[in-house]
C-alpha cells in the first residue's frame, strides 16, 4: 500500500481567489447584458409598432427573454455558494430557450401564411447592426469566464446571448431584404432556423451539458465535446 501522507492535494479548478474574481466578472457581465437588453427591447418593440414589423417586435421580446436568462445567472451568483443554485439556474435558462423557440416559430409561420410586409425601419436596421457588434463581445467574455470557473449556467447564458447575435443578423438581413428587394419571406424563413437552434441549446441547458466543469481540465489532453474544458489558456 502506498502512503499518500505528505503529498500535495490535487485541486479541482481555479484556486478560491481566482474563483472569486471570475464570479465577480460574471456578475458584471450579466449586469451589462441585462442593461443592454432592456434598452434593446424598448427600442425594438417601439420601432416595430411604428413600422408594423413582426420581426422587430419579436426581436424586442427576445431581448426580454434574454433578460430573464441573465437574471437567472445573476440570482445564482448572488449567493455565496453559487454552485448550489446551478441546476435551478440551468432550468430557467432552458425554459427561456424553449419559450424563445416557440414564439419565433409562431411568429414566423404567421408571417409566412399572412404574407405580412412591414414598412422600412431605419431604427430597426441600426439597432440590429449595433447588436451584431455588442452581443458577440459580451457572449465571448462571459463564456470565457464561465468555462474557467466551470459554471454551466454562465456558459449556457453566454449561448443565449450568442443566439441573440444570430437573431440580430436575421433581423438585419430580413429588414434589408424587405426594404431593398421586396423579399418579405426572408426573415420568417431564417427565423425558423434560429428556432431549431434555440431548441437544441435549450435541451443542452436542461441536461446540464453546457460546460464540462473544472475537473475536466485535470485530465491531460482532455477534450470536451462542447469545447468547454478549462485548460488555463483562458486565464
Amino acid at each position: 500500500m502506498l502512503l499518500m501522507t505528505g503529498l500535495p492535494q490535487l485541486r479541482l479548478g481555479p484556486p478560491p481567489a481566482r474563483r472569486a474574481v471570475l464570479a465577480r466578472r460574471v456578475r458584471l457581465l450579466v449586469a451589462a447584458t441585462i442593461a443592454y437588453n432592456v434598452i434593446e427591447a424598448v427600442v425594438a418593440i417601439t420601432a416595430g409598432r411604428v413600422a408594423g414589423s413582426t420581426a422587430l417586435i419579436g426581436f424586442g421580446l427576445d431581448s426580454i427573454i434574454e433578460v430573464s436568462s441573465a437574471a437567472a445567472v445573476a440570482w445564482q451568483f448572488s449567493a455565496a455558494d453559487h454552485e448550489a443554485r446551478e441546476r435551478s439556474a440551468l432550468r430557467i435558462i432552458a425554459v427561456s430557450f424553449f419559450a424563445l423557440a416557440a414564439y419565433v416559430t409562431f411568429e414566423a409561420v404567421q408571417a409566412l401564411v399572412a404574407g405580412h410586409r412591414p414598412e422600412h425601419s431605419t431604427v430597426g436596421m441600426v439597432l440590429a447592426a449595433l447588436s451584431l457588434a455588442v452581443m458577440p463581445a459580451l457572449s465571448y467574455a462571459q463564456r470565457r469566464a464561465g468555462r474557467e470557473l466551470g459554471s454551466r449556467s454562465a456558459v449556457a447564458d453566454s449561448k443565449q446571448t450568442l443566439l441573440c447575435t444570430y437573431l440580430s443578423a436575421v433581423l438585419l438581413v430580413g429588414l434589408a431584404a424587405n426594404s431593398l428587394l421586396g423579399w418579405w419571406w426572408a426573415d420568417p424563413v431564417a427565423a425558423l432556423v434560429i428556432a431549431v437552434v434555440a431548441v437544441k441549446e435549450g435541451r443542452e441547458a436542461w441536461r446540464g451539458d453546457a460546460c464540462c466543469g473544472p475537473a475536466a481540465a485535470l485530465r491531460p489532453g482532455a477534450e470536451c465535446a462542447d469545447g468547454c474544458c478549462s485548460t488555463g489558456a483562458d486565464g
